[in-house]
């Protein structure tokens, strides 16, 4: 009866602990990804343009790169459960900010408190995530606690801004602000206690990035998660006008894009655990291929719904694998080298939006991100065949 009961603890704790990191991860991917369906109501709310509103999605990328490598550099010598939950409240206290803000400089405020959360949440999490169990399945759990950010896309982002434009923007704020407080209480009551790993100062956290393995996995992160958003950022454009869909069809097909990252991100776990880097090899292959294709079908609608699925199946099956590769090569304690690789998230969606924009204003045609996507996907791929043949001559 006894090793029954133990038998359970040790299969069911894990589960919910990952549940609750995935829970956090939901409303970050929420707060980050809603603002904007809503753009265009705040701008009128607030008496804004809409470029400026636009600052409210810049403002938190910023805050996103700014803020992981700071706020885990900060929280170093604290437990990694009270890292999490202190983290919790400060995501709560910006979107109940950004809920109950007057002006859009007080809501820009709100949003860049959320988003130094972000990145040493997902960071801290990650290693959190990857020690509840056996080593053969870390980046299966990395990409369970990242099942919350697919989530967030495939149900909560349409959900939520459905909300703030039936009952106005900040309605969505405070249902954000909820399912902080719901994922606080969550972390506190399941997550378990974690040691913090061997009690170092600042400069030696540092020196993982003396490393060259290091930046060729952040380079990787960064250039294979830019090649996604350089064709995500203008598929309404895409769709729309070279595809020929009605507007009315664009909200459907960033669910099947969701439903695309949920299910890569799942196999990519899975396979990552199996072997690593021929997994980031062939996913960084297949997205590549993918990218090549939507440009060429994007004018035919049914080859351009296929490759939006595909777009966000292999995109997202490069995420628990990357983030599993910094994880080994900065060593598998290193929060800090974590939460830098979702800084090179951030980094290569800012980058890739900003080249496909400006290659529409030097009149490359809409495709044109799709291709610049399929040569950040090759870049990435080449520097991670470049990696393994560095580690094979030791």
């Amino acid at each position: 009866m006894t090793t029954t009961l133990i038998r359970a603890e040790t299969t069911t704790r894990p589960t919910l602990a990952l549940g609750a990191l995935a829970l956090g991860a939901f409303g970050i991917g929420l707060t980050e990804f809603v603002i904007v369906g809503l753009l265009g109501v705040i701008g009128d709310d607030l008496d804004i343009s809409v470029p400026t509103a636009g600052l409210l999605i810049s403002g938190y990328a910023a805050g996103v790169a700014v803020g992981a490598p700071l706020m885990t550099a900060l929280g170093s010598r604290v437990p990694r459960k009270t890292m999490l939950a202190a983290l919790m409240g400060l995501f709560i206290a910006g979107n109940l900010l950004s809920a109950l803000a007057p002006t859009y400089e007080l809501l820009l405020t709100g949003r860049i408190v959320a988003a130094l959360t972000h990145g040493a949440f997902f960071g801290i999490g990650s290693v959190v995530a990857a020690g509840l169990v056996a080593p053969d399945r870390r980046a299966a759990a990395i990409a369970t606690m990242f099942t919350g950010l697919t989530l967030a896309n495939v149900a909560g982002v349409p959900l939520g801004t459905a909300l703030g434009q039936a009952f106005g923007w900040r309605s969505t704020f405070w249902a954000v602000t909820v399912v902080g407080v719901v994922a606080l209480l969550a972390v506190v009551a399941l997550v378990p206690h974690q040691s913090r790993g061997e009690n170092v100062s600042l400069t030696q956290q540092l020196t993982v990035f003396a490393r060259p393995q290091v930046w060729l996995a952040l380079s990787i992160t960064a250039l294979g998660f830019g090649a996604v958003f350089a064709a995500f950022t203008f598929f309404e454009p895409i769709l729309t006008e070279v595809t020929g869909l009605p507007d009315a069809a664009v909200p459907w097909l960033l669910v099947v894009f969701g439903v695309g990252l949920f299910g890569g991100n799942i196999v990519g776990g899975r396979l990552a655990d199996r072997a690593l880097l021929p997994t980031l090899i062939g996913a960084l292959t297949a997205l590549t291929v993918v990218l090549v294709s939507f440009a060429l079908v994007a004018g035919h609608p049914i080859g351009a719904v296929v490759s939006v699925l595909a777009l966000g199946a292999t995109g997202f099956a490069i995420v628990p694998a990357v983030q599993m590769r910094v994880l080994d090569t900065a060593g598998g304690e290193s929060a800090l080298g974590s939460a830098a690789n979702i800084s090179a998230f951030n980094i290569g969606i800012a980058v890739a939006s900003w080249l496909g924009a400006a290659a529409i204003d030097h009149g490359f045609g809409l495709t044109a991100p799709a291709w610049i996507g399929a040569a950040l996907a090759a870049a990435a791929l080449l520097t991670t065949l470049f990696a393994r043949a560095l580690e094979r001559r030791g």
